[in-house]
C-alpha cells in the first residue's frame, strides 16, 4: 500500500515537471511513470511493446499489448497482454488472462501490434497476424462487445502486404475509416513508408496509399512503425519511431491525413511504441513500452499549438 501511494504521488509530481520536446515548442512531455509490467509475479522477464488503451462503457480502462519474455525469439508467437484499471494514471494496473493468443489454424504465425476502436456498440481489434511469407502479412480483426472476451473475424485476413506490413491504428476521417500501418514501399522491400487503406464498413478495406515515405530503406525493423495520427482542428499529427534510437519517436504536422514528408517534422519525444491517450478529465497522455523496457509507461503531454482541444479525433472520452 505505500508503495502504490509512493508511485501514484510520483506520477501527480511527473505532471508538474513537463518540458519541451526537441523541434521546437508544439508538444511538451512530463516524466515517465510505469504503470504496468507483465513480469511481475512471473519467473522470467516479460516485456509489452505495441499496445493501445481503451476505456469501456462501464468506465474501466483496458491495455492491450503484445507480450512475451526475454529475450525476445520471433520464432514463437506473441499472446496479447490485456490489464484493466478503474484510473487512467492507476498505479499499478491489474493483470488478467491473456486477451487473444496465437491460433496456427486462423493462418496466424504471431499476434502483434493490436489497435482498437468502438462502433456502434461493437469494439473492433485489427493486428497483424505475420506470415511465412513476409511480403504477404497478414491484417486480422477480432470483435467484442465487453473488451474482454474476443471473437475472430471468420474472413480473416482483411488484408495482406508486405514487406512485413504491421501495426494497424484506425482513424475516422470525413465519412471513411481509414487504417494506417507500417509497410515498404513494395511489398519485397524498398523505402520504409507509413501506408493507408480506407473502408465504409471497417470489414472491407480498399486500395493502398502512401502517406510517408522515409529515405532509409530495408525491410522489416525501420523508423516508420506504430503509425498514430491525432487531429487537432485542421492539423493531423502522425507520431512514428522509432527514431533517433530505440526509444525514440518523431511527430509530424500536416493538414492533409494523406500526405506526410519528413520536412513536416514538428516534436521529438523519448518514447517508443507511443499511443497519445486522453483521460476523462480532458488531459493528454503518451506512452512508452518495447524491448527490455520492463513494462509500459505513461508521461503528460502538453499541446502548444493553440487549437481547439475540443475540435479534435480524440475528444474527452
Amino acid at each position: 500500500m505505500v508503495l502504490r501511494i509512493i508511485l501514484i504521488v510520483c506520477f501527480a509530481m511527473a505532471i508538474e515537471r513537463v518540458v519541451p520536446a526537441a523541434v521546437g515548442n508544439v508538444l511538451e512531455v512530463g516524466e515517465f511513470v510505469k504503470f504496468f509490467d507483465q513480469g511481475v509475479g512471473e519467473k522470467q522477464r516479460w516485456c509489452i511493446n505495441d499496445h493501445c488503451f481503451m476505456r469501456g462503457r462501464d468506465a474501466t480502462w483496458h491495455l492491450y499489448g503484445i507480450t512475451h519474455t526475454e529475450p525476445f525469439d520471433p520464432r514463437y508467437g506473441s499472446p496479447f497482454c490485456h490489464a484493466t484499471a478503474s484510473k487512467l494514471t492507476q498505479v499499478p494496473w491489474i493483470k488478467n488472462p491473456f486477451a487473444l493468443i496465437t491460433e496456427p489454424k486462423s493462418g496466424e504465425i504471431h499476434l502483434w501490434a493490436p489497435h482498437v476502436v468502438l462502433h456502434e456498440g461493437t469494439y473492433y481489434m485489427y493486428y497483424c497476424a505475420g506470415n511465412l511469407d513476409p511480403t504477404k502479412y497478414r491484417i486480422h480483426l477480432a470483435t467484442s462487445r465487453n473488451l474482454n472476451k474476443w471473437t475472430r473475424y471468420p474472413e480473416n485476413p482483411l488484408f495482406t502486404d508486405g514487406y512485413a506490413a504491421r501495426d494497424p491504428f484506425v482513424l475516422r476521417v470525413g465519412e471513411k475509416w481509414v487504417m494506417y500501418y507500417t509497410a515498404t514501399s513494395e511489398p519485397a522491400g524498398g523505402n520504409h513508408v507509413v501506408a493507408c487503406k480506407t473502408s465504409d464498413d471497417l470489414i472491407h478495406w480498399t486500395g493502398r496509399t502512401i502517406v510517408f515515405t522515409d529515405p532509409r530503406v530495408g525491410t522489416i525493423g525501420g523508423p516508420t512503425e506504430s503509425p498514430f495520427v491525432v487531429r487537432r482542428a485542421d492539423f493531423y499529427y502522425l507520431f512514428i519511431g522509432p527514431r533517433g534510437g530505440y526509444v525514440g519517436t518523431d511527430v509530424f504536422r500536416s493538414k492533409d491525413p494523406f500526405k506526410w514528408s519528413i520536412e513536416d517534422k514538428v516534436a521529438h519525444i523519448k518514447s517508443h511504441a507511443a499511443e497519445v491517450v486522453r483521460d476523462v478529465d480532458g488531459k493528454w497522455y503518451v506512452s512508452h513500452a518495447g524491448l527490455g523496457q520492463r513494462g509500459v509507461y505513461l508521461a503528460p503531454l502538453r499541446w502548444n499549438d493553440r487549437l481547439d482541444d475540443n475540435n479534435t479525433s480524440m475528444p474527452v472520452p
